[in-house]
């Protein structure tokens, strides 16, 4: 049986998977090894992301996008990941912003942003950790302060932003004294608009330069640094300060669905390179896919991709739905990149000494599959979410 395989799709849904699956082999995997060894931004490849309109794929037709839904999505990254992990970088960012814009924008923030974002001219990032925390979100130091006159004054640094100098938009989580007793609601979203590039990219914003990394390569990941930066009050994220805590989290359950998506991805591609190695190299008289010992590791490995892959398809149906899916996202992105990593080493195991080789892809994957155990939450922070979750339905 093909792995990963998804039923009950629409035929639209199943033409858009189609079209990004012939364009995953026929672009993506043949450039890839070149474009990772250079750690160089895949231009051309994202030019033809953008003529396929899957910039705009979640984003309503009304303002020119698809209109498609969270799982279309999902299906989407699973398959750009299976073929290069940093190209569904490039959308997952643009992707949460415009869902937040989506969902939380006034009117007038999605009249602007929105149509620009479905074509591309405007691409998303987004940003909440700073050097000293991470998933510690009440804990944010960077602040804006009312001025006279109206807007903000906005001083501080952020962290770990991927597609920080190639996106124009940024969705940033800072500090406001709205005067509440929770810390949590004295958060506010602010939608910067900057140019793309390095350096002081506006007055009062800077773009340092890239953080190098030992995987995720191709993608700016950067810092984000305020200085007493102007912005007005019709930035801030559905003109509501202190809601950004709310806003942010309602974007990191769809993140924590696109996080689990590359993870399947990775670890589907992971397992056809196994299986194809295994196949091809003979020990003993016989291809190593025939020793007991691989044939187990094999059937292992396939158990995991279709787990995870269930498990991703049911949070962003359920998000679909509009049911609540924090403890499905969380469950779906803790067991999804566990497992990626697992089949990817267990993929590695049998590629033996030239998995180890920079010439077989699977080496490759062996540097991006760490990303998916802290993208969005580590595994710690998913057990968390899901142990109160659960808990919720399961009380004295």
């Amino acid at each position: 049986m093909k792995l990963a395989q998804t039923h009950g799709l629409t035929e639209t849904q199943t033409e858009i998977l189609a079209a990004v699956h012939a364009f995953v082999e026929k672009q993506i995997i043949p450039n890839a090894p070149e474009l990772e060894r250079t750690d160089t931004y895949p231009q051309a490849i994202v030019e033809q992301l953008a003529e396929m309109g899957l910039f705009g794929l979640t984003i309503s037709e009304e303002y020119g996008g698809l209109g498609e839904s969270l799982l279309t999505y999902a299906l989407c990254v699973e398959e750009l990941a299976r073929g290069w992990m940093s190209i569904s970088g490039v959308l997952n960012t643009h992707f949460i912003v415009a869902y937040l814009l989506s969902r939380h924008g006034t009117a007038e923030q999605q009249r602007n942003f929105l149509p620009r974002m479905a074509t591309g001219e405007v691409r998303g990032a987004f940003s909440m950790s700073e050097p000293e925390l991470g998933s510690d979100v009440a804990a944010i130091r960077t602040k804006a302060v009312r001025r006279d006159g109206g807007g903000y004054r906005i001083t501080g640094r952020k962290m770990w932003l991927t597609n920080g100098s190639t996106a124009n938009l940024v969705a940033v989580l800072v500090r406001t004294d709205e005067g509440r007793d929770r810390p949590h609601d004295n958060l506010t979203a602010f939608l910067v608009e900057k140019p793309t590039g390095f350096g002081e990219v506006a007055p009062g914003l800077t773009i340092p330069g890239k953080i190098h990394k030992m995987g995720y390569k191709g993608i700016d990941t950067t810092e984000l640094l305020f200085d007493d930066y102007a912005a007005s009050a019709d930035t801030v994220l559905g003109e509501k300060p202190g809601a950004g805590f709310k806003q942010m989290m309602d974007g990191i359950e769809v993140g924590r669905v696109n996080v689990a998506a590359r993870a399947c991805g990775i670890g589907l591609r992971a397992f056809e390179l196994g299986a194809r190695y295994a196949q091809q190299r003979s020990t003993f008289g016989k291809p190593i896919a025939d020793h007991q010992a691989i044939g187990f590791s094999l059937a292992e490995m396939a158990t995991k991709v279709e787990a995870a892959h269930l498990m991703m398809v049911n949070a962003a149906r359920l998000k679909d739905s509009g049911l609540r899916n924090d403890v499905a996202a969380g469950m779906a992105k803790y067991l999804a990149s566990e497992y990626c990593n697992e089949i990817t080493q267990a993929s590695f195991r049998i590629h033996g000494g030239y998995g180890y080789s920079t010439e077989y892809e699977i080496e490759r994957l062996m540097r991006e599959a760490p990303f998916m155990l802290i993208g969005e939450g580590t595994s710690e922070i998913q057990k968390r979410i899901i142990g109160k979750g659960v808990l919720r339905d399961y009380p004295l």
